[in-house]
Protein backbone atom coordinates (compact mmCIF):
# COMPACT_ATOMS: atom_id res chain seq x y z
CA UNK A 1 0.00 0.00 0.00
CA UNK A 2 1.61 3.36 -0.98
CA UNK A 3 2.15 5.96 1.66
CA UNK A 4 0.11 9.19 1.32
CA UNK A 5 1.91 12.48 1.49
CA UNK A 6 0.26 15.75 2.30
CA UNK A 7 0.80 18.80 0.17
CA UNK A 8 1.00 22.27 1.64
CA UNK A 9 -0.18 25.29 -0.30
CA UNK A 10 0.92 28.82 0.51
CA UNK A 11 -1.87 31.37 0.07
CA UNK A 12 0.56 33.89 -1.40
CA UNK A 13 1.43 31.57 -4.31
CA UNK A 14 -2.16 30.72 -5.28
CA UNK A 15 -3.21 31.03 -8.89
CA UNK A 16 -6.62 31.80 -10.22
CA UNK A 17 -6.87 28.48 -11.95
CA UNK A 18 -7.55 25.70 -9.42
CA UNK A 19 -6.15 22.95 -11.66
CA UNK A 20 -2.94 24.86 -12.32
CA UNK A 21 -2.61 25.44 -8.59
CA UNK A 22 -2.98 21.73 -7.92
CA UNK A 23 -0.25 20.93 -10.46
CA UNK A 24 2.04 23.47 -8.86
CA UNK A 25 1.41 21.99 -5.44
CA UNK A 26 2.15 18.49 -6.68
CA UNK A 27 5.45 19.65 -8.21
CA UNK A 28 6.55 21.43 -5.01
CA UNK A 29 5.27 18.83 -2.62
CA UNK A 30 6.65 18.47 0.87
CA UNK A 31 5.60 16.31 3.74
CA UNK A 32 3.50 18.12 6.31
CA UNK A 33 3.00 16.88 9.83
CA UNK A 34 1.15 18.05 12.92
CA UNK A 35 3.29 20.14 15.23
CA UNK A 36 4.99 18.64 18.27
CA UNK A 37 3.12 20.71 20.85
CA UNK A 38 2.30 18.17 23.57
CA UNK A 39 4.61 18.68 26.55
CA UNK A 40 5.31 16.45 29.53
CA UNK A 41 2.68 18.26 31.61
CA UNK A 42 0.11 17.95 28.79
CA UNK A 43 0.89 14.24 28.58
CA UNK A 44 0.29 13.72 32.30
CA UNK A 45 -2.99 15.65 32.05
CA UNK A 46 -4.17 13.57 29.09
CA UNK A 47 -3.52 10.27 30.85
CA UNK A 48 -4.85 11.31 34.27
CA UNK A 49 -7.82 13.10 32.69
CA UNK A 50 -8.84 10.06 30.66
CA UNK A 51 -8.27 7.48 33.41
CA UNK A 52 -10.12 9.41 36.10
CA UNK A 53 -13.50 9.71 34.46
CA UNK A 54 -16.91 10.02 36.02
CA UNK A 55 -16.82 6.45 37.38
CA UNK A 56 -14.94 7.19 40.60
CA UNK A 57 -17.50 9.93 41.36
CA UNK A 58 -20.62 8.16 40.21
CA UNK A 59 -20.39 4.40 40.60
CA UNK A 60 -17.23 2.81 42.07
CA UNK A 61 -19.42 0.08 43.56
CA UNK A 62 -18.65 -2.72 41.07
CA UNK A 63 -15.48 -3.77 42.90
CA UNK A 64 -17.19 -3.62 46.30
CA UNK A 65 -20.25 -5.53 45.09
CA UNK A 66 -18.20 -8.52 43.91
CA UNK A 67 -15.53 -8.47 46.64
CA UNK A 68 -18.16 -8.10 49.42
CA UNK A 69 -15.81 -6.37 51.89
CA UNK A 70 -13.95 -3.10 52.24
CA UNK A 71 -10.59 -4.76 52.83
CA UNK A 72 -10.67 -7.09 49.83
CA UNK A 73 -12.00 -4.32 47.58
CA UNK A 74 -8.98 -2.14 48.42
CA UNK A 75 -6.66 -5.07 47.66
CA UNK A 76 -8.42 -5.48 44.30
CA UNK A 77 -8.01 -1.76 43.55
CA UNK A 78 -4.28 -2.04 44.31
CA UNK A 79 -3.91 -5.15 42.11
CA UNK A 80 -5.74 -3.38 39.30
CA UNK A 81 -3.28 -0.50 39.53
CA UNK A 82 -0.27 -2.84 39.40
CA UNK A 83 -1.67 -4.75 36.43
CA UNK A 84 -2.42 -1.51 34.56
CA UNK A 85 1.12 -0.34 35.29
CA UNK A 86 2.43 -3.48 33.58
CA UNK A 87 0.39 -2.64 30.48
CA UNK A 88 1.50 0.98 30.55
CA UNK A 89 5.17 -0.05 30.79
CA UNK A 90 4.73 -2.30 27.75
CA UNK A 91 3.25 0.67 25.89
CA UNK A 92 6.31 2.71 26.85
CA UNK A 93 8.50 0.27 24.90
CA UNK A 94 6.06 0.12 22.00
CA UNK A 95 5.60 3.91 21.90
CA UNK A 96 9.32 4.66 21.92
CA UNK A 97 10.27 1.96 19.38
CA UNK A 98 7.29 2.54 17.03
CA UNK A 99 7.05 6.33 17.09
CA UNK A 100 3.65 6.55 15.42
CA UNK A 101 0.34 7.92 16.60
CA UNK A 102 -2.66 5.60 16.68
CA UNK A 103 -1.97 3.55 19.81
CA UNK A 104 -2.77 -0.15 19.59
CA UNK A 105 -3.83 0.19 15.93
CA UNK A 106 -0.33 1.31 14.95
CA UNK A 107 1.33 -1.45 16.97
CA UNK A 108 -0.94 -4.21 15.63
CA UNK A 109 -0.33 -2.92 12.10
CA UNK A 110 3.42 -3.09 12.61
CA UNK A 111 3.38 -6.56 14.17
CA UNK A 112 0.51 -8.44 12.54
CA UNK A 113 -0.26 -6.58 9.34
CA UNK A 114 -3.08 -4.65 7.71
CA UNK A 115 -5.99 -7.08 8.13
CA UNK A 116 -5.86 -7.42 11.93
CA UNK A 117 -5.18 -3.68 12.30
CA UNK A 118 -8.19 -2.88 10.11
CA UNK A 119 -10.47 -5.03 12.30
CA UNK A 120 -9.14 -3.10 15.32
CA UNK A 121 -9.88 0.19 13.55
CA UNK A 122 -13.31 -0.99 12.41
CA UNK A 123 -14.31 -1.93 15.96
CA UNK A 124 -13.27 1.50 17.23
CA UNK A 125 -15.10 3.28 14.44
CA UNK A 126 -18.38 1.39 14.82
CA UNK A 127 -18.71 0.91 18.56
CA UNK A 128 -15.82 1.71 20.92
CA UNK A 129 -15.12 5.41 20.34
CA UNK A 130 -18.58 6.84 19.51
CA UNK A 131 -20.33 4.85 22.24
CA UNK A 132 -17.82 5.82 24.92
CA UNK A 133 -17.96 9.49 23.97
CA UNK A 134 -21.75 9.56 23.76
CA UNK A 135 -22.06 8.03 27.24
CA UNK A 136 -19.58 10.53 28.72
CA UNK A 137 -21.41 13.45 27.07
CA UNK A 138 -24.80 12.27 28.39
CA UNK A 139 -23.37 11.87 31.90
CA UNK A 140 -21.99 15.41 31.64
CA UNK A 141 -25.39 16.73 30.55
CA UNK A 142 -27.22 14.91 33.35
CA UNK A 143 -25.07 16.54 36.01
CA UNK A 144 -25.34 19.96 34.39
CA UNK A 145 -29.16 19.91 34.48
CA UNK A 146 -29.47 18.09 37.81
CA UNK A 147 -29.66 21.32 39.89
CA UNK A 148 -32.55 22.51 37.69
CA UNK A 149 -34.52 19.28 38.19
CA UNK A 150 -33.49 18.14 41.69
CA UNK A 151 -36.56 15.99 42.36
CA UNK A 152 -37.42 14.53 38.96
CA UNK A 153 -35.92 13.04 35.84
CA UNK A 154 -34.47 15.76 33.56
CA UNK A 155 -36.11 16.13 30.11
CA UNK A 156 -34.69 13.70 27.57
CA UNK A 157 -34.35 16.31 24.81
CA UNK A 158 -32.60 18.81 27.07
CA UNK A 159 -30.01 16.23 28.13
CA UNK A 160 -29.31 15.16 24.54
CA UNK A 161 -29.03 18.75 23.30
CA UNK A 162 -26.58 19.67 26.06
CA UNK A 163 -24.61 16.51 25.31
CA UNK A 164 -24.49 17.48 21.64
CA UNK A 165 -23.35 20.99 22.55
CA UNK A 166 -20.59 19.50 24.70
CA UNK A 167 -19.36 17.31 21.82
CA UNK A 168 -19.51 20.17 19.31
CA UNK A 169 -17.69 22.63 21.57
CA UNK A 170 -14.80 20.23 22.23
CA UNK A 171 -14.60 19.25 18.57
CA UNK A 172 -14.38 22.95 17.63
CA UNK A 173 -11.70 23.64 20.25
CA UNK A 174 -9.55 20.78 19.01
CA UNK A 175 -10.05 21.79 15.37
CA UNK A 176 -8.83 25.32 16.02
CA UNK A 177 -5.63 24.56 17.90
CA UNK A 178 -3.92 21.59 19.54
CA UNK A 179 -2.82 23.90 22.36
CA UNK A 180 -6.42 24.91 23.05
CA UNK A 181 -7.33 21.26 23.49
CA UNK A 182 -4.41 20.55 25.82
CA UNK A 183 -5.12 23.68 27.89
CA UNK A 184 -8.73 22.62 28.36
CA UNK A 185 -7.43 19.22 29.37
CA UNK A 186 -4.96 20.69 31.88
CA UNK A 187 -7.50 23.00 33.53
CA UNK A 188 -10.30 20.45 33.88
CA UNK A 189 -7.94 17.70 35.02
CA UNK A 190 -6.61 19.96 37.78
CA UNK A 191 -10.18 20.81 38.79
CA UNK A 192 -11.35 17.21 39.16
CA UNK A 193 -8.16 16.16 40.96
CA UNK A 194 -8.76 19.02 43.42
CA UNK A 195 -12.34 17.81 43.93
CA UNK A 196 -11.08 14.31 44.69
CA UNK A 197 -8.48 15.75 47.06
CA UNK A 198 -11.39 17.44 48.86
CA UNK A 199 -13.17 14.06 49.17
CA UNK A 200 -9.95 12.43 50.40
CA UNK A 201 -9.32 15.24 52.91
CA UNK A 202 -12.78 14.80 54.41
CA UNK A 203 -12.16 11.06 54.74
CA UNK A 204 -8.76 11.55 56.38
CA UNK A 205 -10.31 14.12 58.74
CA UNK A 206 -12.94 11.57 59.77
CA UNK A 207 -10.23 8.95 60.33
CA UNK A 208 -8.27 11.46 62.40
CA UNK A 209 -11.34 11.96 64.60
CA UNK A 210 -11.54 8.21 65.13
CA UNK A 211 -14.67 7.65 63.05
CA UNK A 212 -13.51 4.30 61.69
CA UNK A 213 -16.39 2.00 62.62
CA UNK A 214 -16.81 0.84 59.01
CA UNK A 215 -13.15 -0.22 58.80
CA UNK A 216 -12.80 -2.15 62.06
CA UNK A 217 -13.34 -5.56 60.43
CA UNK A 218 -12.33 -4.76 56.84
CA UNK A 219 -12.15 -8.35 55.54
CA UNK A 220 -15.27 -9.66 57.22
CA UNK A 221 -17.58 -11.34 54.71
CA UNK A 222 -15.01 -11.22 51.89
CA UNK A 223 -15.86 -13.15 48.76
CA UNK A 224 -14.06 -16.47 48.43
CA UNK A 225 -15.55 -17.58 45.12
CA UNK A 226 -12.83 -17.19 42.42
CA UNK A 227 -15.47 -16.13 39.90
CA UNK A 228 -16.65 -13.24 42.10
CA UNK A 229 -13.08 -12.12 42.76
CA UNK A 230 -12.39 -12.25 39.01
CA UNK A 231 -15.40 -10.02 38.31
CA UNK A 232 -14.25 -7.58 41.01
CA UNK A 233 -10.80 -7.37 39.40
CA UNK A 234 -12.42 -6.92 36.01
CA UNK A 235 -14.41 -3.93 37.32
CA UNK A 236 -11.26 -2.36 38.78
CA UNK A 237 -9.27 -2.83 35.58
CA UNK A 238 -12.00 -1.20 33.54
CA UNK A 239 -11.81 1.83 35.84
CA UNK A 240 -8.06 2.04 35.15
CA UNK A 241 -8.50 1.98 31.36
CA UNK A 242 -7.20 5.05 29.56
CA UNK A 243 -3.51 4.67 30.39
CA UNK A 244 -2.82 4.27 26.65
CA UNK A 245 -4.21 7.71 25.71
CA UNK A 246 -0.84 9.34 25.10
CA UNK A 247 0.21 6.60 22.66
CA UNK A 248 -2.48 7.87 20.28
CA UNK A 249 -0.66 11.21 19.90
CA UNK A 250 2.98 10.08 19.99
CA UNK A 251 3.88 11.97 16.81
CA UNK A 252 2.76 15.25 18.41
CA UNK A 253 4.81 14.85 21.59
CA UNK A 254 7.92 16.83 22.27
CA UNK A 255 10.80 14.38 22.74
CA UNK A 256 8.60 11.26 23.01
CA UNK A 257 11.54 9.02 23.97
CA UNK A 258 11.79 11.01 27.21
CA UNK A 259 8.32 12.43 27.81
CA UNK A 260 6.23 9.32 27.05
CA UNK A 261 7.91 7.17 29.74
CA UNK A 262 7.93 10.06 32.22
CA UNK A 263 4.25 10.88 31.63
CA UNK A 264 3.23 7.28 32.28
CA UNK A 265 5.57 6.95 35.27
CA UNK A 266 4.05 10.07 36.86
CA UNK A 267 0.42 9.41 35.96
CA UNK A 268 -0.01 5.80 37.00
CA UNK A 269 0.95 6.23 40.69
CA UNK A 270 -1.14 9.41 40.90
CA UNK A 271 -4.27 7.64 39.64
CA UNK A 272 -3.72 4.52 41.78
CA UNK A 273 -3.21 6.57 44.97
CA UNK A 274 -6.24 8.76 44.23
CA UNK A 275 -8.43 5.71 43.60
CA UNK A 276 -7.35 4.00 46.83
CA UNK A 277 -7.68 7.08 49.05
CA UNK A 278 -11.01 8.13 47.50
CA UNK A 279 -12.49 4.70 48.15
CA UNK A 280 -11.19 4.76 51.73
CA UNK A 281 -12.93 8.13 52.19
CA UNK A 282 -16.18 6.68 50.84
CA UNK A 283 -15.88 3.65 53.12
CA UNK A 284 -15.29 5.77 56.22
CA UNK A 285 -18.38 7.92 55.68
CA UNK A 286 -20.88 5.55 54.01
CA UNK A 287 -21.89 2.07 55.05
CA UNK A 288 -21.97 -0.76 52.52
CA UNK A 289 -25.71 -0.63 51.87
CA UNK A 290 -25.51 3.09 51.05
CA UNK A 291 -22.57 2.53 48.70
CA UNK A 292 -24.23 -0.32 46.85
CA UNK A 293 -27.59 1.41 46.40
CA UNK A 294 -26.41 4.93 45.52
CA UNK A 295 -26.62 5.98 41.88
CA UNK A 296 -23.96 8.65 42.48
CA UNK A 297 -21.69 7.77 45.39
CA UNK A 298 -19.78 11.06 45.45
CA UNK A 299 -23.03 13.06 45.52
CA UNK A 300 -24.28 10.94 48.43
CA UNK A 301 -20.91 11.47 50.14
CA UNK A 302 -21.17 15.23 49.60
CA UNK A 303 -24.69 15.30 51.02
CA UNK A 304 -23.45 13.55 54.18
CA UNK A 305 -20.31 15.64 54.76
CA UNK A 306 -20.17 18.92 52.82
CA UNK A 307 -23.44 20.53 53.93
CA UNK A 308 -23.90 23.80 51.97
CA UNK A 309 -20.86 23.03 49.80
CA UNK A 310 -22.36 19.80 48.46
CA UNK A 311 -22.98 21.51 45.11
CA UNK A 312 -19.24 21.15 44.45
CA UNK A 313 -19.58 17.42 43.72
CA UNK A 314 -22.06 17.57 40.79
CA UNK A 315 -19.94 20.30 39.21
CA UNK A 316 -16.81 18.20 39.74
CA UNK A 317 -18.49 15.23 38.05
CA UNK A 318 -19.45 17.40 35.06
CA UNK A 319 -15.90 18.79 34.81
CA UNK A 320 -14.51 15.28 35.04
CA UNK A 321 -16.73 14.19 32.16
CA UNK A 322 -15.71 17.23 30.09
CA UNK A 323 -12.03 16.44 30.63
CA UNK A 324 -12.50 12.74 29.88
CA UNK A 325 -14.45 13.50 26.71
CA UNK A 326 -11.80 15.95 25.54
CA UNK A 327 -8.98 13.42 25.90
CA UNK A 328 -11.11 10.77 24.19
CA UNK A 329 -11.79 13.09 21.23
CA UNK A 330 -8.09 13.87 20.88
CA UNK A 331 -7.15 10.17 20.91
CA UNK A 332 -9.97 8.97 18.61
CA UNK A 333 -9.38 11.65 15.98
CA UNK A 334 -5.70 10.65 15.76
CA UNK A 335 -6.72 7.02 15.42
CA UNK A 336 -8.94 7.81 12.42
CA UNK A 337 -6.30 10.16 10.99
CA UNK A 338 -3.62 7.44 11.10
CA UNK A 339 -6.06 4.84 9.75
CA UNK A 340 -6.79 7.07 6.74
CA UNK A 341 -3.08 7.75 6.26
CA UNK A 342 -2.52 3.99 6.05
CA UNK A 343 -5.27 3.65 3.44
CA UNK A 344 -7.83 1.98 5.73
CA UNK A 345 -10.30 4.89 5.77
CA UNK A 346 -11.27 7.52 3.17
CA UNK A 347 -8.25 9.61 2.23
CA UNK A 348 -9.93 12.87 3.19
CA UNK A 349 -9.68 11.91 6.87
CA UNK A 350 -5.87 12.20 6.67
CA UNK A 351 -5.93 15.90 5.79
CA UNK A 352 -4.49 18.54 8.10
CA UNK A 353 -5.54 22.18 8.46
CA UNK A 354 -3.17 24.47 6.60
CA UNK A 355 -2.83 26.99 9.46
CA UNK A 356 -3.79 25.17 12.63
CA UNK A 357 -2.05 21.87 11.85
CA UNK A 358 -4.95 19.89 13.29
CA UNK A 359 -6.66 16.84 11.69
CA UNK A 360 -9.91 18.70 11.07
CA UNK A 361 -11.66 16.07 8.88
CA UNK A 362 -10.86 13.29 11.37
CA UNK A 363 -12.14 15.44 14.25
CA UNK A 364 -15.34 16.28 12.38
CA UNK A 365 -15.87 12.64 11.44
CA UNK A 366 -15.42 11.57 15.07
CA UNK A 367 -17.83 14.28 16.23
CA UNK A 368 -20.43 13.29 13.64
CA UNK A 369 -20.26 9.61 14.63
CA UNK A 370 -20.72 10.50 18.30
CA UNK A 371 -23.68 12.78 17.51
CA UNK A 372 -25.32 9.95 15.58
CA UNK A 373 -24.98 7.68 18.61
CA UNK A 374 -26.76 10.30 20.73
CA UNK A 375 -29.85 9.44 18.68
CA UNK A 376 -29.81 5.93 20.18
CA UNK A 377 -32.18 6.08 23.13
CA UNK A 378 -30.47 3.39 25.21
CA UNK A 379 -26.88 4.19 24.21
CA UNK A 380 -25.65 2.89 27.59
CA UNK A 381 -26.60 -0.62 26.45
CA UNK A 382 -24.18 -0.36 23.53
CA UNK A 383 -21.21 0.00 25.85
CA UNK A 384 -21.71 -3.64 26.91
CA UNK A 385 -20.87 -4.78 23.39
CA UNK A 386 -17.25 -3.74 23.25
CA UNK A 387 -15.66 -5.06 26.48
CA UNK A 388 -14.54 -8.21 24.70
CA UNK A 389 -13.09 -6.26 21.74
CA UNK A 390 -11.34 -3.70 23.93
CA UNK A 391 -9.33 -6.17 25.98
CA UNK A 392 -8.69 -8.45 23.00
CA UNK A 393 -6.98 -5.70 20.99
CA UNK A 394 -5.06 -4.24 23.93
CA UNK A 395 -3.73 -7.73 24.70
CA UNK A 396 -2.98 -8.32 21.02
CA UNK A 397 -0.96 -5.11 20.76
CA UNK A 398 1.19 -6.17 23.72
CA UNK A 399 1.55 -9.65 22.22
CA UNK A 400 2.94 -7.74 19.25
CA UNK A 401 5.74 -6.48 21.50
CA UNK A 402 6.82 -10.10 22.16
CA UNK A 403 6.45 -10.96 18.47
CA UNK A 404 8.58 -8.01 17.34
CA UNK A 405 11.31 -8.95 19.83
CA UNK A 406 11.85 -12.15 17.84
CA UNK A 407 11.11 -10.95 14.30
CA UNK A 408 12.95 -7.61 14.60
CA UNK A 409 15.61 -8.17 17.30
CA UNK A 410 17.82 -5.31 16.07
CA UNK A 411 15.07 -2.68 16.04
CA UNK A 412 16.11 0.40 18.09
CA UNK A 413 14.39 0.29 21.48
CA UNK A 414 15.12 3.33 23.71
CA UNK A 415 13.22 1.53 26.48
CA UNK A 416 13.49 -2.26 26.66
CA UNK A 417 11.55 -4.22 29.27
CA UNK A 418 12.02 -7.69 30.64
CA UNK A 419 9.70 -10.07 28.76
CA UNK A 420 8.19 -10.89 32.16
CA UNK A 421 5.95 -7.78 31.91
CA UNK A 422 4.34 -8.40 28.49
CA UNK A 423 3.96 -12.14 29.14
CA UNK A 424 2.15 -11.54 32.44
CA UNK A 425 -0.02 -8.87 30.84
CA UNK A 426 -0.93 -11.11 27.88
CA UNK A 427 -1.96 -13.91 30.23
CA UNK A 428 -4.10 -11.52 32.25
CA UNK A 429 -5.58 -10.10 29.03
CA UNK A 430 -6.65 -13.60 28.10
CA UNK A 431 -8.48 -13.70 31.43
CA UNK A 432 -10.10 -10.35 30.64
CA UNK A 433 -11.29 -11.67 27.28
CA UNK A 434 -12.77 -14.81 28.85
CA UNK A 435 -14.55 -13.00 31.74
CA UNK A 436 -17.10 -11.11 29.58
CA UNK A 437 -17.71 -14.24 27.51
CA UNK A 438 -18.58 -16.01 30.76
CA UNK A 439 -20.47 -13.21 32.53
CA UNK A 440 -22.15 -11.48 29.57
CA UNK A 441 -22.13 -14.00 26.74
CA UNK A 442 -24.81 -12.50 24.47
CA UNK A 443 -23.41 -8.96 24.50
CA UNK A 444 -19.87 -10.27 24.02
CA UNK A 445 -20.93 -12.29 20.98
CA UNK A 446 -22.63 -9.20 19.54
CA UNK A 447 -19.32 -7.39 20.01
CA UNK A 448 -17.53 -10.20 18.17
CA UNK A 449 -20.07 -9.91 15.36
CA UNK A 450 -19.45 -6.16 15.09
CA UNK A 451 -15.70 -6.79 14.78
CA UNK A 452 -16.17 -9.55 12.18
CA UNK A 453 -18.41 -7.27 10.10
CA UNK A 454 -15.17 -5.50 9.18
CA UNK A 455 -14.08 -8.49 7.04
CA UNK A 456 -16.24 -7.64 3.97
CA UNK A 457 -15.40 -3.95 4.43
CA UNK A 458 -11.69 -4.79 4.36
CA UNK A 459 -12.08 -7.01 1.31
CA UNK A 460 -14.06 -4.43 -0.69
CA UNK A 461 -12.31 -1.26 0.42
CA UNK A 462 -8.70 -2.29 1.03
CA UNK A 463 -7.79 -5.74 -0.27
CA UNK A 464 -9.27 -5.55 -3.79
CA UNK A 465 -7.29 -3.61 -6.42
CA UNK A 466 -8.80 -0.20 -7.12
CA UNK A 467 -10.13 -1.18 -10.55
CA UNK A 468 -12.03 -4.15 -9.10
CA UNK A 469 -13.74 -2.31 -6.25
CA UNK A 470 -17.51 -1.61 -6.45
CA UNK A 471 -18.26 1.35 -8.68
CA UNK A 472 -20.37 3.01 -5.99
CA UNK A 473 -17.44 2.83 -3.56
CA UNK A 474 -15.07 4.28 -6.16
CA UNK A 475 -17.54 7.09 -6.91
CA UNK A 476 -17.75 7.96 -3.21
CA UNK A 477 -13.97 7.94 -2.91
CA UNK A 478 -13.61 10.26 -5.93
CA UNK A 479 -16.22 12.63 -4.53
CA UNK A 480 -14.42 12.81 -1.18
CA UNK A 481 -11.08 13.47 -2.89
CA UNK A 482 -12.56 16.17 -5.13
CA UNK A 483 -14.15 17.90 -2.17
CA UNK A 484 -10.87 17.63 -0.29
CA UNK A 485 -8.97 19.21 -3.19
CA UNK A 486 -11.53 22.03 -3.28
CA UNK A 487 -11.13 22.66 0.41
CA UNK A 488 -7.36 22.56 0.10
CA UNK A 489 -7.40 25.88 -1.72
CA UNK A 490 -8.67 27.65 1.38
CA UNK A 491 -8.42 25.74 4.61
CA UNK A 492 -6.89 22.29 4.55
CA UNK A 493 -4.01 20.43 3.02
CA UNK A 494 -4.55 18.31 -0.04
CA UNK A 495 -2.80 15.03 -0.61
CA UNK A 496 -1.46 12.86 -3.39
CA UNK A 497 -0.16 9.30 -3.72
CA UNK A 498 3.46 8.42 -4.42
Amino acid sequence: MPTPWQICCDKKSRTKNAEAETDTMAQTSEKVQMKKEITLLNGVSLIVGNMIGSGIFVSPRGVLMYSASYGLSLVIWALGGIFSLFGALCYVELGTSIVKSGGSYAYILEAFGAFVAFIRLWSSLLIIEPTTQAVIAITFANYIVQPVFPHCEPPYDAVRLIAAACICSLTFINCVNVKWGTRVQDVFTYAKVMALILVISVGLYKIGKGETENLRAPFEGSATNPGMIALALYSALFSYSGWDTLNYVTEEMQNPERNLPLSIAISMPIVAIIYLLTNIAYYVVLDMSALLTSDAVAVTFGGETLSHAKWIIPIAVAMSCYSGLNSSIIAASRLFYVGAREGHLPVSLSLIHIKCFTPVPALLFNGLMTLLYLLVEDVFLLINYYCFNYWLFVGLSIAGLIYLRYTQPHRPRPVKLSLFFPIVYCLCSLFLVIVPLYSDTINSLIGVGIALSGIPAYYLGVYLPVEKRPKRLLWLSVQLQQRSMFRSSSTVLSRTWT
